[in-house]
């Protein structure tokens, strides 16, 4: 089947300065090319290398096994995860290092050293262990982005038990699922959380999926919005009162864990049926996190890191919690969303804390870019000196947007792609060596063998579009989906007998790599696969266009045909003349079979709390179906209403 060559050829290439290049970790492409050539020839040898960099109990006796296509890396090695994020920071000399800064939605802010969270975690651990919690068992955490999230984590990262953390937009039923299929003994929560000014009662969708999850024994809460939570006898208590106990000590042992015992469960959507629970590991998964934070985000020690994710998602197990403070970094976490009260509130945090790091989302670039220049204008962002995104393809016109006014023409950009099974970010550019393309994620990862395949599984020309693989094990991948090694031998390894992402992307004659979206958003016109990233990147280009997401809906003559939502800037007038004018720019930009049939013009798109588009929903309403799923995840569920009535016949 063809695929469409993209005409939206992107021409610009980015340099890093000299002055950056000097300083940073790695200097050059040619450093880059050698060590990626050691790391792809000898794996084996140059993780080993790297992993020494951490505190091991015991050294391990085989770096890497196949077991018949489940991955074991470093068997035979014991460590703690908690300790290498901790103890072994404190013990370097940097206790009063601050480690983590709470900027809360509204209220007071709290800044923890290591050496204090170090202290907080061992309480906490404490606490676990007094509730009977032992090594193995899981933990379920349902909270919202406060101190007490990574707290909670590192604590069952300490004496052995399993967290799995459920975001804390999502619904009692996604809660109840969740629990059901991780068995967990214990769930932590808090009475509330606070979003956009407004208390979202995270207790009462525990307490409605708790009457169906009959394994929780116990029930922790954080007080956090003080609105009159119910605290069952025998089964809550106050997060609080646990752990000011007398009884509750500030020093708790850190159990050995072998390498390959379980970490964290963290669910991830399918395209169809239950959630998978993603299962990581120990010391690959750190060792990943740990080597990719180093040197993608080239952490130096005076910096302050600002990551904008939910720790709900990967993005903040990997890159807020254990990556950064693995490496003795000092952390920027947020609890509230970037426009509330105003939408400078992110550029306030980079004034107030002069962080030099900033990494967040191309949908929270887009928003803001909507919002116009002069909010980031107000503030002073010169202590920025390196920028980063994640959770999507980002389009050109966003990343020059984000280059130049939040950057100020300064900053490299790290457009990093990885996803929640690959624990750790695969394909970005290396800030001191990689030239950028606005859009692309440039080239993989040192270890990463990545490639893209044609449906027959044969390589894909360049500029030719296919299916995104990676061909080799690397430490940070997912072990297993728990308690079904059936589902995930059937969803990564069955279709090419190699690592299959889910993800359709090409590779440019410089080995560059363009993601286009995942295969289930890849359109299909007349026989012709077409990305739907790229179109959507080619309609946000345009002057007067803010935001855009296509799907794809049936059509008689060519299969499927391409509907399209925009969302304007703000002085850009809806008509029929600008309507035509995009689905010409599209045609012109893509290509002719490119251009969408409909494009309905929107004032808002269905979004979750974290800023993912759910193009699913979109997809009902083009259909013209009422089958939207679960809506109770958007930052605002009557959005979807406006859009169905307002849907093109």
């Amino acid at each position: 089947m063809p695929y469409i060559d993209s005409i939206l050829k992107e021409k610009r290439v980015f340099y890093p300065s000299h002055e950056f290049s000097r300083k940073s970790h790695i200097k050059n492409m040619a450093e880059y090319s050698k060590l990626y050539k050691k790391s792809i020839e000898s794996p084996e040898k140059f993780w080993a290398e790297k992993a020494n960099e951490l505190e091991w109990f015991k050294k391990w006796e085989t770096v890497l096994r196949n077991d018949m296509g489940f991955f074991k890396w470093f068997e035979g090695g014991r460590l703690n995860v908690s300790y290498n994020c901790l103890d072994r920071i404190v013990k370097s000399g940097k206790g009063s290092k601050t480690a983590l800064i709470w900027e809360p939605e509204s209220g007071e802010g709290k800044k923890y050293t290591y050496e204090q969270l170090l202290k907080e975690v061992c309480k906490f651990a404490n606490v676990l262990k007094k509730l009977d919690v032992k090594k193995g068992n899981v933990v379920q955490i349902y909270l919202p982005m406060i101190p007490e999230l990574p707290i909670a984590m590192l604590a069952c990262a300490r004496i052995g038990a399993i967290h799995s953390v459920v975001f804390a937009g999502f619904s009692s039923d996604a809660l109840k699922d969740r629990i059901r299929d991780s068995n967990a003994e214990l769930l932590i929560t808090a009475d509330g959380s606070f979003r956009n000014g407004k208390i979202f009662s995270l207790k009462k969708n525990v307490d409605i999926a708790l009457k169906e999850c009959p394994t929780i024994k116990n029930v922790i809460v954080v007080k956090r919005t003080d609105n009159n939570a119910y605290i069952a006898n025998g089964r809550d208590a106050w997060w609080h009162e646990l752990i000011n106990k007398k009884e509750i000590k500030d020093i708790c042992e850190p159990e050995s864990m072998h390498s390959e015992d379980s970490l964290f469960i963290l669910y991830t959507s399918g395209t169809t049926g239950k959630p998978k629970g993603i299962l990581h590991t120990q010391a690959g998964y750190l060792l990943f996190v740990y080597l990719t934070f180093k040197w993608i985000f080239d952490i130096k020690e005076n910096d302050s890191y600002f990551c904008t994710a939910d720790i709900g998602w990967i993005t903040g197990h990997s890159y807020i919690v254990y990556g950064p403070l693995s490496n003795g970094a000092t952390v920027v976490m947020y609890e509230g969303s970037p426009t509330f009260p105003k939408p400078d509130r992110f550029w306030r945090i980079i004034e107030k804390h002069k962080v030099t790091i900033f990494y967040t989302a191309p949908t929270a670039i887009r928003a803001l870019a909507k919002e116009g220049d002069e909010w980031p204008n107000k503030c002073n962002l010169s202590s920025l000196r390196l920028l980063g995104t994640v959770g999507e393809p980002i389009n050109p016109e966003a990343w020059i947007w984000y280059h130049n006014v939040i950057g100020k023409n300064k900053c490299p950009i790290v457009d990093t792609w990885w996803q929640t099974e690959t624990g750790g970010i695969l394909i970005s550019p290396l800030p001191g060596a990689t030239p950028l393309k606005p859009g692309s994620a440039t080239k993989p990862f040192f270890g990463i063998l990545a490639d893209v395949l044609r449906e027959d599984g044969s390589k894909a020309n360049p500029n030719e579009g296919g299916y995104l693989v990676i061909k080799n094990p690397w430490p940070g991948m997912l072990r297993t989906v728990w308690d079904d090694p059936q589902r995930y031998k059937n969803a990564y390894f069955e279709k090419f007998g190699v690592y299959l992402t889910g993800d359709s992307a090409r590779m440019d004659e410089d080995g560059y790599f363009w993601i286009m979206g995942r295969i289930d958003d890849v359109i299909k016109v007349a026989g012709h696969r077409i990305g739907s990233a790229e179109v959507e990147s080619s309609l946000v280009s345009h002057k007067d266009v803010a935001e855009a997401a296509v799907v794809p809906y049936p059509h008689e003559i060519k299969g499927q045909a391409i509907y399209a939502f925009v969302v304007l800037k703000k002085n850009a007038k809806k008509s029929g003349q600008l309507n035509d004018e995009l689905k010409k720019h599209v045609a012109e930009r893509v290509g002719p079979i490119a251009k969408p049939d409909k494009i309905q013009f929107a004032d808002e798109l269905p979004k979750t709390r974290s800023g993912k588009i759910m193009r699913r929903i979109l997809k009902a309403i083009a259909d013209g179906s009422k089958d939207y799923g679960n809506i109770t995840t958007l930052t605002d569920p009557g959005v979807v209403e406006i859009l169905a009535k307002n849907r093109l016949n």
